[in-house]
């Protein structure tokens, strides 16, 4: 690498505004690739819907920073994809409050990239056009980075390891916050930055993140009516994980800001909804653990439709 890019001392923490950027018209998907092991299980995360305040730079940035194709634009609404797989809807909402990290809802949208690669050539355009992260982490099971969108909506793009190498003990997978080694991810890489990027095909959304009020509260939901398996769970329950198919986690759901938090307002931007792909043969039992739970669901053709224990809309998608 150049000497200019200068990871070792960490100088990614300190990036300075992000420079302006131009919207990239849809692209023709690559030959498709593989997929990821977290698209692979019987449930898995399908794609998330945004409330904005301003539509056009928030389509902006996901089409030309995070790399997503826009497959459809209406006046007041923008949806995002890759493969001709919707991943991201964006909802203009202009008089919305402004999102509040101490209320529930999107802690994250965690985008996965086909290969650590893929993921070091990304850190490379996005150092080179001085986008402004939030940190790095060594996962154990992963390799992430962090920021914001411009409305303030976390971030996470990142890479699996191979999941025959994860750890597991008592049916916990083993994960960690570790110092992201920056210079060995980007080593050997060229230093393009061209904007506007374009993500890899088999780039897809690998798992989200919530901010809840209560962990418990979220595993009775994610668990007993879902049907999620908890795969983790921080020692004080500040943060409680949940997957299926041995994912490391397809949920996180944290305190950390919205300890105690109640039904989310309204009339606030960020998370709208979040998407599951299920299976159509898993779809009954779904429906009878909701009912269960006292949950109440809408149904309309393939899609079920429930809220989460904070009042966010949670849709399951058979297929």
């Amino acid at each position: 690498m150049p000497s200019s890019f200068d990871m070792t001392r960490r100088a990614a923490l300190n990036f300075l505004a992000a420079a302006p950027v131009l919207a990239n018209a849809s692209t023709a998907s690559a030959a498709p690739v593989a997929p990821s092991f977290a698209v692979t299980t019987p449930i898995h995360i399908h794609s998330v819907s945004l409330r904005v305040r301003d539509l056009e730079k928030m389509t902006y940035f996901y089409n030309a920073i995070i790399g997503l194709d826009v497959l459809g634009a209406e006046p007041d609404r923008t949806a995002l994809g890759k493969d001709g797989r919707t991943l991201v809807t964006l909802i203009r909402h202009v008089d919305d409050d402004v999102d509040d990290a101490s209320t529930a809802g999107l802690y994250h949208t965690a985008f996965l990239m086909p290969s650590r690669q893929d993921l070091g050539r990304w850190l490379i355009m996005a150092y080179m056009n001085g986008i402004p992260f939030t940190g790095f982490s060594d996962h154990r099971v992963s390799e992430a980075l962090y920021l914001n969108d411009p409305e303030g909506n976390g971030i996470e793009v990142y890479a699996d390891r191979p999941h025959q190498g994860w750890q597991w003990v008592d049916n916990r997978v083993v994960m960690g916050s570790q110092q992201l080694d920056l210079d060995n991810l980007v080593a050997g890489l060229p230093d393009d930055s061209d904007l506007p990027y374009s993500a890899p095909s088999g780039f897809r959304i690998g798992h989200i993140h919530m901010r809840v009020g209560d962990t418990r509260l979220a595993q009775d939901f994610y668990v007993k009516a879902t049907g999620l398996d908890l795969t983790a769970l921080i020692p004080n329950e500040s943060a409680a994980f949940f997957s299926n198919g041995r994912y490391h986690h397809h949920v996180g759901a944290n305190i950390w800001h919205s300890r105690n938090a109640g039904q989310r307002p309204q009339n606030m931007s960020g998370l709208e909804d979040a998407a599951f792909s299920i299976e159509p043969a898993l779809m009954d039992g779904l429906r009878r653990r909701l009912r269960a739970h006292g949950t109440d669901i809408k149904e309309t053709g393939s899609t079920l439709e429930a809220l989460d224990p904070w009042g966010t809309r949670i849709r399951f998608i058979s297929g």
